[in-house]
C-alpha cells in the first residue's frame, strides 16, 4: 500500500529514478504528483511561477484600455493593453497599503487603473498617477485638500510607486506571462514551433467561441491524455472515425512541447467532424490536409487545422481540481464563407470530444486517490509522448533548466519505437 512521500522527497532526483528511464522502461510519475497538496504547492511555485504560462488570446485584450485580472501561479495579474496598443502586465496590488486593484475578470480602463482602497491611480504601462494622501494632485474636493494635504512628506516620489511589472510576451494570437525574472525567453522554450506552425499565420486568428469547463482531476491527466492516441477507440467512437489510428504522427522539434498530428484529415461523420469551412490561403500542400496538435509546456493544448483552431487551456486550482477554458478561433479567410452553423458543428463536435475526455481523467483521478495504486509501465508504442511530458515535468520541478530535443525526421509514425527519449 502507498503512503504519501515527506514533501522534501519532492525536490529529490531519486524520487523520479523509474520514470527517467528510457521510455520502453520506464514506470509513470509517481500518483503523488496528483494528489498530494505539497506536491501541489511546489509545483506552483516551481512550474507555475517560473515558466511561461498562457493566460489568455490576443482578442481578450485587443483594444487600448482591454485588460484582464486573472490567477498566475496563484497571483492576482493584470494584462492590458496601452494607449498605444503595446501589451503590458502587472501584479494586482496597490503599491499603497496592498489593496487588489481590479477584480477578477475583464474590463476596459479608458486612462488609469485606481484603487478602491484610497484612490491611489497607475496608468496602464504602470506608472504611479495620483497619491490623495500624499501630494494635491487628486479628486479630492477643493476645499477639503488643506485636510489630505502632505506635501510635507519626507524621501517620496511617484516615480519610485509604480506598480510591479510582470513580464508579458504575445506569440500568435496567445498571450503568456513569467513571473520569473530570470526564466529564458518565451522564444528559447518555444523552439522549433514559430517555425513549424509559420504557415497558418497565427497572429491573423480570431475568437470565435469560448467555453468553460470544471474538471474534478489533476491538471497533468487533461495534458497526458491529450498526446496519447492509445484510448481514441474506447473513450472516443466519434473522433477515431475523423481521426485514423493509421493517419497518426509523431511531429516533435526541439522545445518545451509535445507534437503529433493527423494526417490526412478524414471527411466528417454523421457525429460531426473537423471540416465545414475552407482551409486558410497559402497553406502548404502538407499543411492543407493534417491536423496539428501541440501541448505546450506547461498547459495549453493547440490544436491547429487548416480551417480552424481549438485550444483547451486548464488552469490547476488545486491537486485535485482544474478550471479549464476552450477556445474556437477561425480566420477572416475562412469565417467570411462560413454560416453561424458550421461554427456551431464545430463546436458541438469539439465539446462532445472534451467531455469524454473530462469523463475518463475523473475517473483516473479517482483511481490514483486508491493507495493500493504504486504507479504503472510505460506503453512505450503509444505513451512517448507522455514520458517526455513527465520528464518535463520532473525537470522544472527540480529546477532543470532543460529544452528537450526532436526526432530526426519532421513526421515519423505515432505508434512506432523510436529511439529519442529525453
Amino acid at each position: 500500500m502507498r503512503r504519501p512521500l515527506p514533501a522534501d522527497a519532492f525536490a529529490r532526483e531519486e524520487t523520479y529514478e523509474a520514470t527517467r528511464l528510457p521510455v520502453e522502461l520506464a514506470t509513470t510519475l509517481i500518483p503523488d504528483a496528483y494528489t498530494e497538496q505539497s506536491f501541489f504547492d511546489l509545483e506552483r511555485e516551481q512550474v507555475f511561477a517560473r515558466s511561461w504560462i498562457p493566460v489568455c488570446v490576443a482578442d481578450e485584450v485587443a483594444q487600448p484600455g482591454d485588460f484582464l485580472a486573472l490567477e498566475a501561479a496563484g497571483r492576482s495579474v493584470i494584462v492590458c493593453r496601452n494607449r498605444e496598443g503595446a501589451l503590458r502586465a502587472h501584479h494586482n496590488v496597490c503599491r499603497h497599503r496592498g489593496s487588489r486593484l481590479c477584480d477578477p475578470g475583464a474590463g476596459h480602463a479608458e486612462r488609469f487603473f485606481k484603487c478602491p482602497y484610497h484612490s491611489w491611480a497607475y496608468d496602464l504601462d504602470g506608472k504611479c498617477l495620483g497619491t490623495p494622501l500624499f501630494t494635491p494632485d487628486s479628486e479630492v474636493p477643493q476645499d477639503q485638500r488643506a485636510i489630505f494635504d502632505m506635501a510635507d512628506v519626507k524621501a517620496f516620489d511617484k516615480a519610485d510607486y509604480g506598480l510591479y511589472p510582470v513580464r508579458c510576451e504575445q506569440w500568435g494570437f496567445l498571450i503568456f506571462v513569467c513571473l520569473d525574472d530570470e526564466a529564458p525567453a518565451l522564444l528559447d522554450e518555444l523552439g522549433d514551433l514559430p517555425e513549424r506552425l509559420a504557415g497558418f499565420r497565427l497572429e491573423e486568428w480570431q475568437l470565435e467561441r469560448r467555453l468553460e469547463y470544471e474538471i474534478a482531476a489533476n491538471w497533468k491527466l487533461i495534458a497526458e491524455n491529450f498526446m496519447e492516441y492509445y484510448h481514441l477507440p474506447w473513450v472516443h467512437p466519434s473522433l477515431v472515425k475523423v481521426s485514423p489510428m493509421d493517419a497518426h504522427y509523431r511531429w516533435q522539434g526541439p522545445g518545451k512541447y509535445v507534437g503529433f498530428c493527423t494526417t490526412p484529415i478524414a471527411s466528417n461523420t454523421e457525429s460531426g467532424g473537423w471540416l465545414g469551412l475552407p482551409a486558410i490561403e497559402g497553406l502548404t500542400q502538407d499543411d492543407a490536409v493534417s491536423a496539428r496538435f501541440v501541448w505546450l509546456y506547461p498547459n495549453i493544448a493547440i490544436n491547429v487545422l487548416p480551417n480552424h483552431m481549438f485550444l483547451l487551456l486548464p488552469r490547476p486550482i488545486g491537486p485535485n481540481r482544474t478550471t479549464e477554458t476552450a477556445y474556437l478561433l477561425t480566420h477572416p479567410q475562412s469565417r467570411k464563407h462560413a454560416q453561424d452553423s458550421d461554427i456551431d458543428g464545430l463546436v458541438a463536435f469539439w465539446d462532445e470530444v472534451n467531455r469524454e475526455d473530462i469523463t475518463i481523467v475523473e475517473r483516473v483521478q479517482d483511481g490514483l486517490s486508491n493507495p493500493a495504486y504504486l504507479g504503472g509501465r510505460m506503453c512505450y508504442r503509444f505513451e512517448e509522448s507522455v514520458h517526455r511530458f513527465q520528464n518535463m515535468e520532473i525537470d522544472r520541478i527540480l529546477g532543470i533548466w532543460r529544452v528537450p530535443g526532436g526526432d530526426r525526421e519532421e513526421r515519423m509514425p505515432m505508434f512506432s519505437v523510436t529511439d529519442s527519449h529525453p
